[in-house]
């Protein structure tokens, strides 16, 4: 039976009208503009967004307030850090109009129980693209980053993020995402400061260099790799079968956020399946709404960077939050690492 404060929830996230502005903060080149054109028309809002390179970068903003910010899109792992901290709304999406069309699986996650705070936005894999034109060998193994065949010494890029390159450097050598044994975290230690020499660069930017060819291998995430594809053939994805992150980015509302309401209603918004299919469509990953499949281009329903093969699919882990004890070893290995 449903309470007068769900029911009122219900109501507010509907389809009336709520003219305003709204600033979303997300990952870069990661925004279907057709989305927010779309909902700025039905809804009369003005949408700014406002991009970020990293979630350790995104939450240190968001932390130091006075962003003006209503909603961002960390990764499942930094969703409790942002909850512990008070940074996010409880604003209950599961009390909204649309969410009857998420996906079950997505529902009681780990990060998120119940979903109270977010909804997915898209979620997907960190592994290697590699170049084909340079390299024909086995591509599912992280040695593509860590031990570089000889095709590919001084060729390669490693994307700046954390918590995916230490989660892939300790499935390497035999260990876990967030571990804190000393043992293997020094072996992943060791492995990333002897293929660091080997390496191009440490950046972000990985669907455009991929696609020029600057870059001719990289640790990168499927979707990105798809679209680098798309623009040039050659470039291939690789799941390392010695393990690989897993992650969902979800929609969350600040809890400084100005726009609440319209906030409110982008959520709604994104909930419903041929707008999560459009959100899909531009980034080239998968969501976590029913229905929106149907309203996928059509390349993406076989796709290899969408489809893992079944015999790697079980190395696939979605990473953890970790620890403090586990946080400041992998800080210290990444501050030696950066130099």
């Amino acid at each position: 039976m449903f309470t007068a404060t769900a029911l009122a929830a219900l109501v507010a996230a509907g389809p009336a009208t709520a003219a305003g502005k709204l600033n979303i903060f997300n990952w870069g080149n990661y925004t279907n503009p057709e989305l927010i054109e779309k909902f700025s028309k039905e809804h009369d809002v003005e949408v700014t967004i406002t991009d970020y390179d990293s979630n350790s970068t995104a939450l240190a903003k968001v932390k130091a307030g006075g962003h003006g910010f209503d909603i961002v899109v960390p990764s499942h792992s930094y969703v409790p850090i942002f909850i512990s901290e008070g940074l996010l709304l409880e604003s209950r999406p599961d009390q909204m109009e649309n969410f009857k069309n998420m996906d079950p699986q997505w529902v009681d996650v780990d990060w998120d129980p119940g979903r109270h705070y977010t909804v997915p936005w898209q979620w997907g894999s960190t592994g290697v693209a590699v170049n084909r034109e340079d390299y024909t060998g086995d591509i599912n193994t992280s040695k593509i980053f860590l031990d570089p065949p000889e095709e590919l010494v001084g060729k390669v890029n490693v994307v700046p993020e954390m918590a995916d390159v230490m989660a892939l450097a300790l499935m390497y050598v035999g260990g876990e995402s967030c571990s804190t044994d000393k043992e293997k975290l020094k072996a992943a230690r060791d492995a990333l400061m002897a293929a660091k020499p080997k390496w191009l660069s440490m950046d972000y930017g990985t669907t455009d260099k991929l696609s020029s060819g600057e870059w001719r291998a990289s640790v990168n995430w499927n979707g990105s790799t798809f679209r680098a594809r798309l623009a040039n053939p050659p470039v291939e994805y690789g799941y390392p079968q010695e393990g690989f992150p897993l992650w969902m980015d979800s929609a969350a509302i600040l809890a400084d956020a100005q726009n609440v309401e319209n906030a409110k209603l982008f959520l709604n918004f994104i909930m419903e399946p041929e707008n999560a299919a459009l959100i899909s469509a531009f980034a080239r990953y998968a969501n976590g709404i029913k229905g929106s499949e149907a309203f996928m281009p059509e390349d993406m329903k076989d796709a290899p960077e969408i489809n893992m093969p079944p015999e790697l699919a079980g190395a696939g882990k979605f990473n953890k939050t970790c620890s403090k004890e586990a946080q400041d070893y992998y800080t210290a290995i990444w501050t030696e690492l950066t130099k």
